[in-house]
């Protein structure tokens, strides 16, 4: 008996002692604490400088996700009107935000550093539809995200942005000046089989 009076007392000592201290009460969503650098929230896909799409549909975010939730159809790229570096882009890409569980693996395996998570973390709404994000929901949230899930005073760019991929081997295919066209997008590899 005297070990539970013991503990009664220490637990009502800890209550007094943060009775005398100033309020740490945060007016949510008024006011938005900022999240750790580590955060994993929405994902975003990104873009070159000149406006080429940074994912050249290799499947490999939709391989590495655990719970599935990510579709990447690809489609030959055109050399002389390029979407993206490569011989191959996203032609389709969605992810269902139910399913995600935002462990950051599609991150970890874009060669291209093409989706990232980013700082947003209010992803409620009402029907499932809008939680299956599209390719323009993607590139352009600001324009195309549902307007409960887009809030422009979270949502940040983080690491790199812009810039070309001049050095990345792994987005041209092939050593510098040994490129077919500028953009490094090169002709299909199928040749007609007939007579």
């Amino acid at each position: 008996m005297f070990e539970e009076l013991k503990a009664l007392a220490r637990g009502m000592w800890t209550t007094f002692r943060h009775l005398g201290r100033a309020k740490n009460t945060v007016m949510y969503p008024e006011q938005k604490r900022p999240v750790s650098e580590r955060f994993r929230g929405r994902h975003k896909l990104y873009k070159y400088e000149n406006g080429l799409e940074r994912c050249i549909g290799c499947h490999l975010c939709a391989a590495a996700c655990p719970s599935q939730a990510i579709y990447v159809g690809a489609a030959e790229n055109d050399p002389k009107n390029p979407v993206s570096f490569g011989e191959r882009y996203a032609q389709h890409f969605e992810i269902n935000m139910l399913r995600c569980i935002f462990c950051g693996f599609c991150e970890e395996a874009c060669p291209v550093e093409a989706i990232r998570l980013g700082p947003e973390y209010e992803l409620a709404d009402h029907t499932r539809e809008s939680l299956v994000y599209t390719k323009p929901m993607l590139l352009e949230p600001e324009k195309f995200a549902p307007k409960r899930q887009f809030h422009a005073d979270v949502d940040a760019h983080r690491g790199r942005v812009g810039g070309m991929p001049a050095g990345e081997k792994s987005v041209a295919g092939a050593p510098d000046g040994h490129r077919d066209t500028p953009t490094g997008a090169r002709p299909s590899a199928r040749k007609d089989i007939g007579g």
